[in-house]
This record gives C-alpha cells, sequence and structure tokens, in this order.
C-alpha cells in the first residue's frame, strides 16, 4: 500500500513538472516604441495551436487583460494581452484614459502598426499556428479589433466586448476577412442606438459574417469584476454583471471553436 501510495506521488509531481501554464511578460517595437506584452500558453498541448490576441480596456494593458490572456491559455490557446499605448503606459483617471485611447482612435495608421506588431509577434511563437488567429477586445480594445476587421487585417474572426461602434473609416464589401462578433450591454450609455444601427448597417453592406449579440439591462464593462470600483470612484456607469460575462464568454468559445476548426 505504501508503495502505491508512493509511485501516484511521483506520477502526480511527474505530470505536474511536466504540464504547466507559461505565463511571462515580453517586450516588442514598433518603431522606436518598447511595447509591454503578456503570453499565456499551456505547455502540456503539444504541437501548433490558434493564437489570440487580447486588447486592453483604455485604461491601458493592466491586470484585467492578464487575466483574459491566462483564461485563454487555460482554453488551449496561445494568447497575448497587447499594448497599445506604448512602455505598457495605464491611465489612473478617467480623464487620462480617454487622452490615450482618444490619441490611438484618431490615428488609425499608427493603431494598426501597433495591434500589427502584436500579431507579427503572436505568430512568431512556436506555439502558434499562424493560419488560425484572432482577436478579442474589451471597450477602447473592442473597438479597436473592429477597427482592424473594417482594414482588412487577416484574422479568422474577432469578438468586441462592450466596445465602441462608430468609425470614420467603415468596412468596404469584400475587405473584411474576419468573421465579427460583437456583445453588447443594452443599457450602455456610451454606445448610442443610431451607432448600433449604423454598425449593423454598415456589416450588412460591406458583405461581413457578423452578429450582434444585447444583453437586457446590462451596463459598460460588464465583463470586468473591478467594473463596480471604477463606477463609483469615478462616478461612471460602469457595472459588472456575471451572468452577461458568463454567456459572453461562453459564445465567444463556441464562436471560436467554429472559426479555428
Amino acid at each position: 500500500m505504501k508503495k502505491m501510495i508512493v509511485m501516484v506521488a511521483v506520477l502526480m509531481s511527474f505530470t505536474t513538472a511536466q504540464a504547466r501554464l507559461v505565463e511571462k511578460e515580453v517586450k516588442y517595437h514598433q518603431g522606436n516604441t518598447t511595447m509591454i506584452g503578456y503570453l499565456a500558453y499551456d505547455d502540456a498541448i503539444k504541437g501548433k495551436r490558434p493564437g489570440v490576441l487580447v486588447v486592453h480596456e483604455w485604461w491601458g494593458h493592466n491586470k484585467y487583460a492578464r487575466e483574459r490572456t491566462v483564461m485563454l491559455a487555460k482554453m488551449g490557446y496561445t494568447a497575448l494581452a497587447i499594448d497599445m499605448y506604448g512602455d505598457g503606459k495605464q491611465a489612473a483617471h478617467p480623464k487620462d484614459a480617454a487622452k490615450f485611447s482618444g490619441a490611438i482612435i484618431k490615428n488609425m495608421p499608427l493603431a494598426r502598426a501597433r495591434f500589427e506588431a502584436a500579431l507579427n509577434l503572436l505568430k512568431q511563437q512556436t506555439t502558434v499556428d499562424k493560419t488560425k488567429t484572432a482577436a478579442i477586445g474589451y471597450c477602447f480594445g473592442g473597438g479597436v479589433v473592429l477597427h482592424m476587421a473594417r482594414m482588412g487585417i487577416d484574422l479568422k474572426g474577432v469578438a468586441s466586448f462592450h466596445g465602441s461602434l462608430a468609425t470614420a473609416i467603415p468596412a468596404k464589401k469584400g475587405q473584411v476577412k474576419a468573421k465579427v462578433r460583437v456583445y453588447h450591454g443594452a443599457a450602455d450609455p456610451f454606445v448610442k442606438p443610431e451607432h448600433i444601427s449604423a454598425f449593423k448597417q454598415e456589416m450588412k453592406n460591406a458583405g461581413v459574417d457578423y452578429k450582434f449579440v444585447s444583453y437586457p439591462g446590462v451596463k459598460h464593462s460588464f465583463t470586468n469584476p473591478g467594473a463596480n470600483e471604477y463606477g463609483k470612484k469615478f462616478n461612471l456607469p460602469l457595472v459588472y454583471d456575471k451572468n452577461a460575462d458568463q454567456q459572453s464568454w461562453h459564445a465567444m468559445q463556441l464562436f471560436f471553436q467554429n472559426i479555428f476548426r
């Protein structure tokens, strides 16, 4: 009996040592700017697998973006939380967040360059199948992944969570390569009804494979458990919604299974 216990203990120790989640901060460059990313994957999985980029909220590349990256790694993907502001810069106040995010959204060539720098890094990973990549984004990041899809970046799919929808550069027919999914809080005051109708018409006109999912009574930043704290601190309509968070994440998982099969 003692021998068996020892053998099981050794086996468990061996398995734990052989299978672990790899998480590491990585530096890459776009022009002269150093970007801070966060890479995660499960090294128990052999061979190449799909790669997913995670684009942060307007607060910048923070702990929340990294948590989502780890969640994707546990699902079997190689995931990279990217840096759209440079140097891992984060905003401590909504005024700074608006300034940082606005500077990127108003400069689409720069936004594209920074996104593609991260995508190139992801594709360079030995664990990634270069032909199978996607991107997800939250708030500001949701708007970013939609913009990248509009510009024809070669991705299998993009998923936007409580992201902005308005654009000055609408998608053109035949240009969008990615399938598009949008998960939206119906009570989000930052996204106007006219933005929703314009987005849907834009997608239809461009012939995009898209789906728009709206969660009744749900406000902005519904996927972030830290939203309530931010909302109270800055008097903003940010509210975490567990049901909408779980439902949208499950929908994204099914979406990925479909585009990567």
